[in-house]
């Protein structure tokens, strides 16, 4: 067997489950307890007035422009 089969058998198994433990750890990360905050600050950046940023722990569902 060559150098390149033997290469590429083992990126093909291994090389899909350190993908799969990537993607487990990304989605683990995402879900994770207590991000739920961070994430609804991020995604109330581009809603901001820039010379009145939003203070910290805001409710955002009751907010008007």
């Amino acid at each position: 067997m060559d150098l390149y089969s033997l290469l590429r058998q083992m990126a093909d198994s291994w090389g899909l489950l350190s993908l799969l433990l990537v993607f487990l750890g990304v989605i683990v990360f995402a879900f994770r307890p207590g991000s739920r905050k961070t994430h609804e600050d991020i995604a109330m950046i581009p809603l901001r007035n820039d010379d009145r940023p939003l203070p910290c722990g805001d409710d955002h569902s009751d907010r008007r422009n």
